[in-house]
């Protein structure tokens, strides 16, 4: 129980805040008020690490661009590892890139999904009663799980939540192939690149167990990082970095 009493804590926080803001909205919104407070707080948290995550955008961009110069690399040393160790090292330093450059923004944006997840799923918080659950959201309570009632609201949340999975998992492919699996790859790798494009799917698995709250965060967020991946062009930037390979080296003078 020690373990989860910093993310207890501040979950308390968090639900004072979302407590807050359906507070104001009840005028207006009536008994949808905690609902529309947890879609609103849940984007007033993804605005909060935008700039998390737009340095992990530019981390990609930057590792997909310095591909080409990669291949190269591999091909030019490809006997030799210590050597295609040593100016890949050269070739990151110099380009003031990281080939995990897109990694540390994403670890820490963990901390703040933890809390989310601790607030919208446990039915105690700090030995206190998470009241935010017994809030209802279209007569279903937002405690409820998809067995246990509402389920014309669960299966329209669930048709969208299989709908962002999709889109996520046909960028995911657009991507792939624009940067195929080298043939010199670790046996396997190919295999777990392509079963690496149903894991936007486990959305959707999840939102099977977890309570009415935890779905309307999970709509929220996936529906924020789709628009939020458009509006920055960061998959474009990806394929068409990978563009000249995927048009042929001999191309290039």
């Amino acid at each position: 129980m020690l373990a989860f009493a910093p993310i207890d804590g501040a979950a308390g926080v968090a639900s004072t805040v979302v407590t807050s803001i359906a507070s104001f909205a009840e005028p207006f919104a009536g008994t949808a008020a905690t609902a529309i407070a947890i879609i609103l707080f849940t984007m007033g948290v993804r605005l909060l690490v935008s700039p998390l995550t737009w340095a992990q955008i530019r981390g990609q961009r930057r590792t997909a661009a310095l591909a080409p110069r990669l291949r190269e690399l591999q091909a030019k040393h490809k006997n030799d590892p210590a050597a295609l160790q040593a100016e890949m090292l050269k070739m990151y330093r110099e380009e003031r890139a990281s080939p995990l450059g897109g990694c540390l923004p994403a670890l820490l944006q963990i901390p703040f999904f933890t809390v989310m997840y601790r607030l919208f799923t446990t039915p105690t918080l700090s030995g206190e009663h998470n009241a935010l659950l017994d809030e209802r959201f279209f007569g279903t309570a937002l405690g409820a799980h998809v067995n246990e009632g509402g389920p014309a609201l669960f299966a329209v949340l669930l048709a969208m939540l299989t709908v962002l999975a999709w889109w996520s998992s046909r960028r995911m492919a657009l991507v792939q192939a624009a940067n195929p699996t080298p043939a010199d790859a670790p046996p396997g790798q190919a295999q777990i690149m392509r079963m690496m494009r149903f894991l936007p799917y486990g959305t959707v698995l999840f939102a099977l167990v977890v309570p009415l709250a935890a779905v309307l965060y999970l709509v929220t967020t996936t529906t924020w990082t789709a628009v939020e991946r458009l509006l920055l062009g960061a998959d474009r930037h990806l394929l068409s970095a990978a563009a000249p390979a995927s048009a042929g080296e001999p191309g290039r003078g």
